[in-house]
């Protein structure tokens, strides 16, 4: 989520630096590319590594690197196109008003796109959990993923542990989008709310202002 955000801020707010399109054809590659190939190129480079240095062994921190390779492209997408819709015009009202950077970006920025955070951090949490191609190819003895786990027992035949585990991980997701749905329903009503709190205020004094002079007016 942190590099994915990263990577969609420095692809929408900086217009030119040095990079820029190799870094978004490497945020693109995952999205096209087949998995297996994604899998297979990250096994020949931590082997090739792993014979030069010693390190690392396969096992949980190859596997973290491919799951982070796999998500970063997704959310970098998902907030990429939210920050793109945002209008800066509230975060330069806010550093008018004296706020500075990182007050913006924390009072103004974060708010703003929280909800494309929680729809990368759902979808990248709902890749990661559903990939086996990429666990079964950087697992290593002693550490692997619970699809993996669940693909090897099934080609075994079915088995009660594999329908609770699947059971309660149907639960769980469901839990979880049910949840931030709404939660995000919420905080959009709360938004509109204070939209349209906002444009009565503005709206307010100049029909007030309006209704004076026709009352002084007609005492003349």
């Amino acid at each position: 989520m942190l590099l994915g955000t990263l990577a969609a801020f420095a692809l929408v707010r900086y217009r030119r630096f040095y990079g820029k399109s190799l870094l978004n054809f490497m945020i693109n590659i995952p999205l096209v590319m087949p998995t297996v190939v994604i899998a297979l190129a990250l096994l020949m480079f931590f082997v090739t590594v792993q014979k030069a240095v010693g390190f690392p062994q396969k096992g949980f921190f190859t596997i973290f690197i491919g799951h982070t390779v796999m998500a970063i492209s997704y959310a970098a997408v998902v907030i990429q196109s939210r920050l793109k819709e945002m209008d800066k015009s509230i975060e330069e009202a806010a550093m008018d008003l004296g706020a500075r950077p990182f007050q913006v970006f924390m009072l103004v920025t974060l708010p703003s796109i929280s909800q494309a955070l929680v729809s990368a951090w759902l979808l990248a949490f709902s890749l990661s959990l559903d990939e086996v191609v990429i666990s079964a190819f950087l697992s290593g003895p002693g550490s692997t993923t619970l699809p993996v786990v669940i693909f090897s027992r099934a080609r075994l035949g079915l088995s009660p542990t594999i329908n609770v585990v699947g059971a309660i991980t149907v639960y769980l997701v469901v839990v979880a989008v049910a949840v931030s749905s709404l939660l995000m329903a919420r905080r959009e009503r709360q938004r509109a709310r204070q939209a349209a709190q906002a444009l009565r205020l503005d709206t307010e004094p100049p029909a007030k202002a309006f209704g004076v002079g026709l009352m002084t007016a007609e005492g003349r």
